[in-house]
Parts: C-alpha cells; sequence; structure tokens
C-alpha cells in the first residue's frame, strides 16, 4: 500500500485560497472542486519533484509540467482551466505577500485541435434533396425551402449570405451568385443546373408571398418579409428528420459537404477555398483530413491486406 503524499508544506495556502472562494466570493461546490481538484494535481507534482513552497516554483517548471501532463492524456481545455486556477491561485497569494511573483501569468496551454466538421455523404444530399423536392409541387413554401437547400449545397453559401441575397444577385440566367461574405468580401460563385431549376420553380412562386415588406429579398417568410436564420435553421432540421438523416442536419453542415464532396472529386483546395470564401487556405486544409478518412476508409474496406483477421 502506498503512503499517501505528504502535502502540508503548501496544503495551508491552497486551504486559505479555497476558503477565501468559498466564503468572500461565494462560488459554488463545482466551481471550488474544480479549482481544488487542479491544484492536487500541482501538489501531486510538487511532492514528486521535491519543490517544498510555492515560492520556489518557476514558470519554466510549470511550463514543464504542462508538457508531461498532456503526454499523459490531459486535453488542452483541462490544461487551460488548470492555468487559470494556477493564476488566481498566484494572485491570492500575491496579494497576502506569500510569493513575490506570478509564475503562471504568461503560461498558454496547447493549443487544442479543431473538430473536423461533420458531413453527410452525397447519397444522403441527394435523398435530403429529391425527398423534398417531392412534396415541392403544391406547396410554396417547400418550394422555397428546395431552393434554399439546393443552392446551400450548389454553391456552397454562408446561412447569412443565403439569407441577405437580393433578386439582382444572380446574373447570367441565374448560372452565377454574388455574396457579401464575411469582412464584407465579395465573391462570385457558380449555381449548378439543379439548383438554377429550383429557383426558378420558386422564383414562379415567389409572388404569392409578395407584401410592401418584401423588397428585393430572394427569399420570403410566410408574411412575406425576407427569411430569417432562424427559420432557414428549423426547416432544415424538420426536413431532415422527416427524411430520417442519421445525424441533425444544419446550413453549415449543406456547406461543409458542398466542400468536402467538390475537394474529393477535384483534389483542388484552390479553388474549393475561393469558392468558400476563406481569406486563408489553411481553414480550407481541415476538408483534407476529410477526403483522407474517406479514403482510408475505402482502402479499409477494398484493399485485401488492410482487412483484420
Amino acid at each position: 500500500m502506498k503512503e499517501p503524499l505528504d502535502f502540508s508544506a503548501f496544503q495551508p495556502q491552497v486551504d486559505a485560497f479555497i476558503n477565501y472562494l468559498r466564503h468572500e466570493k461565494q462560488h459554488s461546490p463545482h466551481t471550488i472542486s474544480a479549482y481544488q481538484r487542479d491544484l492536487t494535481r500541482v501538489m501531486k507534482q510538487m511532492v514528486l519533484d521535491d519543490v517544498s513552497s510555492w515560492q520556489q516554483i518557476q514558470e519554466r517548471q510549470l511550463k514543464n509540467w504542462l508538457g508531461l501532463w498532456h503526454g499523459e492524456g490531459l486535453s488542452s481545455r483541462s490544461l487551460q482551466r488548470l492555468i487559470s486556477s494556477l493564476r488566481r491561485f498566484y494572485q491570492f497569494l500575491l496579494s497576502r505577500g506569500e510569493v513575490a511573483n506570478n509564475p503562471a501569468q504568461l503560461l498558454r496551454a496547447p493549443k487544442m485541435g479543431k473538430p473536423l466538421p461533420i458531413t453527410l455523404d452525397a447519397d444522403q444530399v441527394g435523398q435530403l434533396l429529391d425527398d423534398l423536392a417531392g412534396q415541392a409541387d403544391n406547396d410554396p413554401l417547400k418550394c422555397r425551402d428546395l431552393a434554399i437547400l439546393e443552392l446551400f449545397y450548389s454553391s456552397g453559401l454562408r446561412l447569412a449570405e443565403l439569407t441577405a441575397l437580393n433578386l439582382d444577385s444572380f446574373s447570367n440566367g441565374f448560372s452565377q451568385v454574388r455574396v457579401i461574405g464575411k469582412r464584407s468580401k465579395e465573391r462570385v460563385v457558380p449555381v449548378g443546373s439543379k439548383a438554377r431549376a429550383a429557383l426558378e420553380r420558386w422564383l414562379a412562386c415567389r409572388p404569392l408571398l409578395l407584401t410592401a415588406d418584401s423588397g428585393e429579398a430572394v427569399f420570403l417568410s410566410k408574411p412575406g418579409k425576407r427569411i430569417s436564420t432562424r427559420q432557414i435553421q428549423n426547416r432544415i432540421q424538420q426536413f431532415a428528420r422527416e427524411a430520417g438523416m442519421p445525424v441533425s442536419v444544419h446550413p453549415h453542415m449543406l456547406r461543409h459537404s458542398f466542400a468536402s464532396h467538390l475537394l474529393e472529386s477535384s483534389g483542388d483546395l484552390r479553388a474549393v477555398q475561393e469558392l468558400l470564401g476563406h481569406s486563408d487556405i489553411s481553414t480550407t486544409q481541415i476538408y483534407t483530413h476529410l477526403d483522407f478518412q474517406h479514403l482510408a476508409a475505402v482502402y479499409d474496406k477494398a484493399h485485401p491486406r488492410a482487412k483484420k483477421k
């Protein structure tokens, strides 16, 4: 049986800090527990490295410990919280004159890896659009929704870009659309034949919803005003559920699917960057990971030497 670690040299300061959080700052038990857990981890390391006091710890030592804990599997999010706990603890010690500086003040946790975007495969997108197309014949709102979904997938628009579209945003027989993206950056992107057909079908129905408030907005709500982002999100989720999609579908998922499928077919990262309106190609590169995942899945399934026995 292991001997318990001896924290007696530095536990009193932690106890005083926890009491300060509990009684003076009146933090919740959950928050206090998180601080206690983080500082206990540090105290364990202090014992292992023969550190005798909080005053003795230097920034370089904390950086080494962060690297160690990261290697042991502590996530970037947890490390960031631990740094925050240490920073505040040392501020407390400084206010009491028990340390001369705050070694955690300039610490930074390793960057958190961005999660890969979730996409639908081409068959799933086709199923979603075909299901909606079958319902749009006698319903102007579903005719509008079909044009919206087709345009998301055809041109990779952001939600805000699509809701802001006006009638004069299209050119060359609806084969191109001009959008204003982030930081007011303008770009022109192609519109595929399926999306053009859906748009023309919707524009034939659009006069049924026209009011004095409609203006030049392409997509209108039932009361005749420009459709809101929330309405689009809700309608897409509803249709995805009805079509039996295995995940919750949102507008940006269609943009992700557009980028992933285009890159998978063309391999042209620069072109996809331009179509998406990314100012930095590193933002677009996340889709190369999706493409590799697809290739790896095909390999694992098809290659005779890849199959597990």
